[in-house]
C-alpha cells in the first residue's frame, strides 16, 4: 500500500497529459469560461444590481459542471473499455485503487486549471468594490469540493459505459439530477422531512453554503465522503471486470 500515491501520481501524469492533447479539454475549459461570464454579466445583470458579491457568479458553477465534468470523465474509462485497453491495464502491476485515483486526481488537475482560469474575473471585479476576499475563498473552496465530487461520479458513469457518447450522455443525465433535484422541492408542495430527504442527495444543495461564504462541516464531510464513495464504488466495477 506504501506505493499506492506513488504509481497513481505516475498514472494521473500519463492521463493528464492525453487531456492537454485532446481538443475536448480546451473546448471544455472555453465553453465553461463563457457559460460563467454571460451568466454573470448578462443574465444576472452584475453591474445593474450594483452589489458587490460574486455569488450569482458561483451559482453558475453547480449548471455547466453538468455538461463540463461528462466533457472531462467521458474518456477515461469508457474509451479503455471500447479500444480493449483496458485488459492491458488490469493486467499490470497496478491495483484498482492505483487506476482509479490515477484517473481522478489527472481530472480533477482538469478542472482546478478550470477553476484558476476564472480568478481573473474576481481578481478585476474586486478593484470596483468591496467584495469580501474570505467569502470568495469559501467559494473557491466549495467550487473545488463539488466538482470533486461531480468528476467522481462521472468516472464512475464512464466505467459503466461502453463508450464516450454513452459516459457523456448518462453523466449529463445523472449530474443534472443530483445538481437540481433540489430546485422541485422549492417548487413542489412537500413534506418538510421529504424535502430536506431530497436535498440530502443534490450536490447544489450541499454548495449552497459555500455560495454564502460559510464552511459548514455538514457540507464539507458530505462532499468528501461522496467523492471517496464514489471511487470507491468504481474500484469495485473495476476488480468486477478484472476477474471477468
Amino acid at each position: 500500500m506504501k506505493y499506492l500515491p506513488k504509481r497513481a501520481l505516475i498514472l494521473a501524469r500519463k492521463e493528464l497529459y492525453q487531456y492537454l492533447y485532446a481538443p475536448a479539454f480546451y473546448g471544455a475549459a472555453v465553453f465553461f469560461l463563457l457559460f460563467c461570464s454571460i451568466w454573470l454579466f448578462y443574465l444576472q445583470r452584475f453591474f445593474s444590481a450594483n452589489i458587490a458579491t460574486l455569488r450569482p457568479y458561483f451559482g453558475a458553477f453547480p449548471i455547466v459542471f453538468i455538461l463540463v465534468i461528462p466533457v472531462i470523465t467521458m474518456k477515461s474509462w469508457a474509451e479503455e473499455r471500447k479500444t480493449g485497453t483496458v485488459e492491458l491495464l488490469l493486467t499490470m502491476p497496478f491495483r484498482e485503487w492505483d487506476l482509479v485515483l490515477g484517473k481522478f486526481f489527472a481530472a480533477l488537475a482538469v478542472l482546478t486549471m478550470m477553476l484558476l482560469l476564472t480568478l481573473p474575473v474576481p481578481m478585476t471585479l474586486m478593484r470596483m468594490g468591496d467584495f469580501d476576499a474570505g467569502t470568495i475563498f469559501c467559494e473557491y473552496i466549495g467550487a473545488f469540493l463539488l466538482g470533486a465530487s461531480a468528476t467522481s461520479l462521472g468516472l464512475l458513469l464512464s466505467s459503466l459505459s461502453k463508450n464516450q457518447a454513452g459516459s457523456f450522455l448518462g453523466s449529463a443525465v445523472v449530474l443534472m439530477a443530483v445538481m437540481l433535484i433540489s430546485q422541485f422541492t422549492f417548487s413542489l408542495n412537500l413534506p418538510r422531512w421529504l424535502a430536506q430527504g431530497i436535498n440530502f442527495f443534490s450536490l447544489a444543495f450541499h454548495f449552497e453554503s459555500f455560495a454564502k461564504g460559510l464552511i459548514d462541516s455538514r457540507d464539507l464531510a458530505f462532499f468528501l465522503l461522496s467523492t471517496a464513495l464514489f471511487l470507491f464504488i468504481n474500484t469495485r466495477v473495476i476488480l468486477f471486470r478484472k476477474w471477468n
